[in-house]
């Protein structure tokens, strides 16, 4: 059962922070958020972006919608701030698209950073023509409501991942995340320096190294138990 509830403020966040996280690849905060915790803060693969080129970084204002109805996308949309980036579900379902083309001339006439639906949009030419980044779990025509209670900055879950008002979600062509911001700096950090790591890696690789030794996943290999036969399978089953 929904309560319907609108708050119309979301807590800060360090844009400078924020900042960084947007130019780092979902992958590398992905990775840098731990095993356990990444996985948790990584949204399914559900949610696929219009255009895998591009990428976002901003605090969520979510908003929870009644399948088959966009009535809090539109007060969503409206609190909404520039930088911020419109969270928003409607149960997963398709019908009654979330979003369309003239929500997303206002959102990029206020600077909103972009859109992740757990839902339908629609209008994709016009949204991949304006440039206006969008990750949605369908796309589908059909009319929605605009009458149906719902919920505008709470806690809500999209497509696997729970999303309070104000977490900063990270979104490129490989996914969308979803970072709280007690652990914003950890992750940014972490990643950044992942990426020196790999820097160096991508270096060594074009002298010539093996990423299987560079890596050392010789010992891993063996520790599998596995046993290396140097033959081919074939001749292996004619003995």
């Amino acid at each position: 059962m929904i309560t319907p509830v609108i708050y119309t403020k979301i807590p800060p966040s360090d844009p400078a922070l924020v900042a960084q996280a947007a130019k780092i690849g979902v992958a590398d905060l992905h990775e840098a958020l731990g095993a356990v915790t990444g996985r948790m803060l990584l949204m399914g693969t559900r949610l696929r972006p219009l255009d895998p080129s591009k990428r976002i970084a901003g605090p969520a204002v979510t908003a929870f919608n009644w399948p088959g109805d966009n009535l809090m996308m539109h007060q969503a949309l409206y609190l909404a701030q520039a930088g911020q980036v419109l969270v928003m579900s409607n149960g997963g379902g398709v019908q009654g698209a979330l979003w369309g083309e003239l929500a997303a001339i206002h959102a990029r006439d206020k600077g909103v950073a972009g859109l992740i639906a757990e839902g339908a949009v629609r209008d994709c030419d016009a949204l991949l023509a304006m440039g206006f980044p969008v990750w949605s779990t369908a796309i589908h025509a059909s009319h929605p409501d605009k009458r149906g209670a719902g919920a505008v900055n709470v806690p809500i879950v999209i497509d696997g991942a729970i999303v309070n008002p104000g977490d900063i979600i990270v979104a490129d062509g490989d996914g969308v995340l979803v970072i709280p911001p007690e652990h914003l700096a950890h992750a940014v950090k972490g990643a950044l320096e992942r990426g020196k790591k790999e820097e160096e890696i991508k270096r060594k690789l074009a002298s010539g190294a093996s990423l299987f030794e560079l890596m050392n996943l010789r010992e891993a290999v063996a520790a599998t138990g596995a046993e290396i036969r140097d033959t081919t399978w074939q001749q292996d089953r004619a003995k």
